[in-house]
């Protein structure tokens, strides 16, 4: 394997292949079975799977390969299969179509699984119909607008989808059908395995159905047979499954009746069982002619045509749509439909000419090199990577929610305050930071970050009297307790990242972790008042400040500037805690300043928008309320209005992607948007409509807000109602299932300033209503 191929497609860790898998005998099945294998022996750290679809009660014995199987006929199924891929969350799924292996009219029923399942959708076709009844067309359309990219194997399907579906171009992909890696070797070396050494040897493979014409490859014989009475021709392959289940094994009694009744005994031998890929390639190494004599033009893909190709064989085959584009240039010779006369007249012209025979199959055999099965697994993977790629710049709304304008969305309609998922992650340690789903996750441990975060809403809840449990205020106190255990007395930081067994990973946090917890602290100072945990809360505030002044990370400085102006809304004559403010807010200040004198568009003083960066603007106005500074008001607006100019569109919230980011002068990340952004541009949007009451701001941050509810790019809410809790942001796909504390705090801190928001406004319009009737009296 090519190192430098597989670390290009590192990012794809799990893909779930649909359709049919062996042991079920049929052609998908067959494909099914060896793109996986090809796909996971190219790429050995993806993780790939299989859906199968059964077409019977009882089920096949699969391999450990095959994780869900559904019954074809059975609509409920295909709701429960989107359910396990919304679960398990691959990056990408891959179905092998053709109508008739899923139920339904017009195997309409796989359509329930594409519209509900929440993950990119790469489909491929193995029938496409230029003049389809209206119920195919139909399905075929949805089919085409629910994938995020179609695979073909021809360029002739690639046409149609166009011409005829008016499918984009951009959204089809073609990849040839894949071949085993087969050396050019000569055919006597393998005939006598099979007891035909000596002889000339014909071959047809696959499972047979009328629709094959092999009663015109019989009857085509006894001419060859007069000039080479040696010939032999092998009908390899068991009758289709369906064909049995429906008509018993009656073409192929019909055949065996022919052959009786041409007296060609002596030169045709059918073999009627499924072989493995193994013996198939041994067949076709001992072959000298391949045959294809399909009795109809439609048919867009051949599997069995492109292994005869790719194993040197030279083909006589009907012009079907497949093969006239695979046998042109000389690499096969085209018979018309139903003709056993050109069928022996082409026989007849490779075995007397033995230079065009192997000139013939030469090309054949270097023409299908770019289709062995390890290729057509790198090109399955560039068209995965690029898919996924897509839909990180261009997003489409999830296919399975219903239109909610929460655009027009009014305070009136907030949610409950909820903190049910904030009890679950949290233990007599603190918050955990991760979770598996719902569940916390133990292994990752704990964080001061998320212990800030959550001691800033617990205490905004409980003197905001939105909460009331006991149970909250005592996390409040192992929120600020975890605080206290996170500083290090040695060297004056705040500690980050503790293991679940309580131990720390690290002697100090970054600066932003140390902001933060300076924040919170701050907070709790002022919301506290004169309660017992207040002390604590300052001396530890007092004693973190220490090392801030050296802070060079602009949001380690934003976050140490919000808990400064928070402690100083209580003690607001603390010299030592102002002087530390001015000295910080002026190093930001100047940062910004800068922008503001330079001639350019990038309106901020780093070269890449990363993560909380509203959180900087907010940082600017509090301080210059708290100095009295109305230039550093100015300053903190103008750039909180660039930087929500840039994160809206219309009226849907975009946060810059954490996938990237946005570098100056390059391409902004568009996802995964994370909850932390719409957290803190809420908030500042707030602020800013507190400091100059302009509405602008008020609807910003609305907007914002229902960016959590489903008002966001692919119309999918991230809070979730039953647990309270909000899932860990949005990606290109859908939403990241797990509910982990970083989301959940972003959420309720969201949902608890707006809630304030809330308070105050109709405070205000009471207010004005109390004014307006005192004037009338």
């Amino acid at each position: 394997m090519n190192t430098k191929i597989s670390k290009q497609f590192s990012s794809i860790n799990s893909i779930a292949f649909i359709g049919n898998y062996l042991p079920r005998h049929c052609g998908i099945a067959t494909f099914t079975t060896h793109l996986v294998n090809a796909v996971s022996d190219t790429f050995p750290s993806t993780d790939c799977w299989t859906m199968a679809m059964n077409d019977q009660q009882h089920r096949y014995k699969y391999p450990d390969v095959v994780r869900f199987e559904l019954n074809q006929n059975n609509l409920k199924d295909y709701s429960l299969a989107a359910d396990f891929l919304n679960i398990n969350q691959p990056d990408v799924i891959c179905i092998q179509h053709e109508f008739g292996i899923f139920g339904g009219a017009a195997g309409s029923n796989l359509l329930k699984l594409m519209q509900e399942a929440r993950v990119p959708i790469v489909t491929t076709l193995h029938t496409v119909l230029t003049d389809p009844p209206s119920d195919y067309r139909h399905v075929m359309l949805k089919i085409a607008e629910r994938s995020d990219r179609l695979v073909v194997m021809s360029h002739k399907a690639v046409d149609i989808l166009r011409d005829v579906y008016d499918i984009p171009a951009k959204k089809i992909a073609f990849i040839p059908h894949g071949i085993p890696d087969i050396p050019f070797v000569d055919p006597n070396y393998y005939k006598e395995q099979f007891g035909v050494m000596g002889k000339k040897v014909l071959l047809t493979f696959g499972l047979l159905s009328q629709n094959k014409g092999i009663e015109y490859a019989i009857k085509a014989l006894p001419q060859v047979v007069e000039k080479f009475p040696d010939i032999v021709y092998i009908v390899l392959g068991a009758t289709h499954p369906n064909i049995v289940r429906d008509e018993g094994e009656h073409y192929r009694l019909q055949l065996q009746n022919l052959v009786r009744q041409l007296k060609l005994e002596q030169h045709v031998i059918f073999h009627n069982r499924f072989v493995t890929q193994e013996e198939l390639c041994e067949y076709l190494a001992a072959a000298d002619i391949y045959i294809t004599p399909y009795i109809g033009e439609a048919q867009i893909t051949s599997g069995t045509l492109a292994y005869a190709m790719g194993t040197g064989k030279p083909v006589i085959s009907t012009p079907y749509w497949y093969a006239e584009e695979m046998l042109a240039d000389g690499r096969g010779t085209l018979v018309p439909f139903k003709d056993a006369s050109a069928i022996s007249h082409g026989i007849l012209q490779y075995l007397e000419n033995e230079e065009l025979r192997h000139q013939t199959r030469k090309k054949a055999y270097d023409f299908t090199r770019s289709a062995r099965w390890r290729e057509v697994a790198t090109s399955y993977m560039e068209v995965f990577n690029d898919t996924i790629c897509s839909l990180s710049r261009e997003p489409k709304p999830q296919r399975n929610q219903f239109s909610v304008d929460t655009r027009s969305a009014q305070l009136t309609q907030l949610p409950e305050i909820c903190f049910n998922h904030l009890f679950a992650l949290s233990d007599d340690t603190g918050i955990l930071q991760h979770a598996k789903y719902t569940i916390a996750h133990r292994s990752h441990g704990y964080c001061t970050d998320d212990n800030a975060r959550a001691l800033m809403v617990t205490a905004e809840a409980l003197h905001n009297n939105f909460v009331h449990t006991e149970q909250c205020r005592k996390l409040t106190d192992t929120y600020l307790s975890f605080l206290g255990h996170a500083f290090n007395e040695e060297n004056g930081y705040f500690r980050n990242f503790m293991s679940y067994e309580r131990t720390w990973l690290e002697d100090a946090g970054s600066e932003d972790a140390h902001g933060r917890a300076i924040w919170a602290l701050g907070k709790a100072v002022s919301l506290f008042g004169g309660a017992r945990q207040q002390p604590f809360a300052s001396y530890l505030f007092k004693r973190g400040l220490e090392v801030t002044e050296r802070f060079t990370s602009l949001r380690g400085i934003a976050f140490t500037l919000l808990g400064c102006s928070a402690y100083l809304r209580v003690f607001s004559g603390d010299s030592e805690v102002r002087r530390l403010l001015e000295k910080l807010s002026d190093t930001l200040f100047s940062a910004f300043s800068f922008v503001k004198d330079s001639a350019t568009d990038w309106c901020w003083p780093e070269n890449t928008l990363t993560y909380d960066n509203a959180r900087l603007c907010q940082s600017l106005i509090e301080c210059g309320q708290t100095l009295e500074r109305s230039d550093m008001i100015e300053v903190g607006l103008n750039a909180l209005d660039w930087l929500m100019a840039l994160q809206f569109e219309k009226d849907v919230f975009v946060p810059i992607g954490c996938n990237g980011w946005y570098e100056r002068n390059a391409e902004r990340a568009r996802f995964d948007q994370q909850p932390l952004e719409a957290c803190a541009s809420l908030q500042a949007c707030l602020l800013a409509y507190t400091v100059t009451k302009q509405t602008q701001w008020r609807d910003c941050a609305v907007n914002t807000f229902n960016w959590y509810l489903g008002n966001n790019d692919l119309n999918i809410p991230l809070y979730d109602a039953k647990t309270g809790g909000c899932y860990d942001g949005l990606e290109s796909h859908g939403v990241n299932l797990n509910q982990g504390a970083e989301s959940t705090l972003s959420w309720l801190q969201s949902l608890v300033a707006m809630h304030i928001s809330h308070a105050e406004d109709n405070l205000t319009e009471q207010s004005k209503d109390s004014s307006e009737k005192a004037v009338l009296l």
